[in-house]
């Protein structure tokens, strides 16, 4: 499948540098996710 297959994709920003992770050892990257199956879940303290 071609990165350019539909019209108006975009591609996703790398993460930015500092960012807090939890649940991993290492920072991800994008080239870390590419071709799996990503589940982003929102949520703040109000």
């Amino acid at each position: 499948m071609s990165p350019r297959m539909y019209a108006g994709q975009v591609n996703a920003p790398e993460f930015p540098a500092g960012l807090e992770w939890m649940n991993t050892e290492t920072p991800l990257t994008m080239a870390d996710l590419r071709g799996k199956v990503v589940v982003l879940d929102f949520w703040t303290y109000c």
